[in-house]
């Protein structure tokens, strides 16, 4: 039995209809944390862009969800940095200083790094988010050094910095050169985080990650 012309007619419209608004749901995006906004964040470096999350949530939070290859992929920038603050880990040889304080306060941290972008978006008047991004594009180190053993003798040889561990380190660079100006300091972390990232997003030398990824890269030219 055919249907008549007109109820094909209504069909279609609705149809149109659901589609459009199918079509303005997936446009529509929510902020991050309802503050800041990532849709028109830019990174310029194409080695970097499949390894740096920016989906945005309103709960910054992946409950471990991060099991399996490439796992960390899934997981926000913002939350890495939070979570590399509750194990920023040893500076230095000696072990002077034990970076474990906030292990297991993720709330804490967050709110650490939620007051380091109120700071930096107050200095800046840009998008903290962006500012980010950019310091972890610029505190990434592109070559290494490692070393091979042969015939009993020990050298070092460079190698290429896989694009997942450039951002975990520039991370966690990031993390211990505050962590050390505010460690024993009048100078709050949130401060010291906060000044972190905007001296490496200026790819200004007196920042912490900018001083190592200088001397890794350096140390792989001597090495090659």
């Amino acid at each position: 039995m055919k249907m008549p012309p007109k109820a094909i007619i209504q069909i279609e419209g609705r149809q149109h209809k659901m589609a459009e608004q199918m079509q303005e749901i997936k446009q529509e995006q929510f902020k991050l944390f309802d503050k800041y906004d990532v849709s028109s964040i830019e990174l310029r470096d194409p080695a970097l862009k499949p390894y740096i999350n920016l989906v945005p949530r309103l709960m910054v939070k992946s409950h471990g969800r991060n099991l399996g290859k490439f796992g960390k992929v899934r997981v926000s920038i913002v939350e890495r940095v939070a979570l590399r603050l509750a194990v920023p880990g040893h500076v230095g040889k000696k072990h002077k200083i034990i970076t474990s304080w906030s292990s297991g306060r993720f709330t804490g941290n967050m709110g650490i790094v939620l007051r380091a972008f109120e700071l930096i978006e107050k200095r800046t008047g840009k998008n903290p988010v962006q500012v980010l991004v950019k310091a972890v594009e610029n505190g990434s180190p592109r070559d290494e050094i490692t070393v091979i053993e042969h015939a009993g003798a020990r050298y070092p040889q460079a190698v290429d910095c896989s694009p997942m561990r450039r951002v975990d380190l520039a991370v966690r660079w990031m993390v211990q050169g505050a962590y050390g100006k505010s460690f024993g300091k009048k100078k709050k972390m949130a401060e010291a985080l906060a000044n972190e990232i905007v001296v490496a997003s200026e790819a200004n030398m007196e920042s912490y990650a900018m001083g190592k990824k200088n001397e890794a890269e350096k140390q792989a030219d001597s090495a090659r």
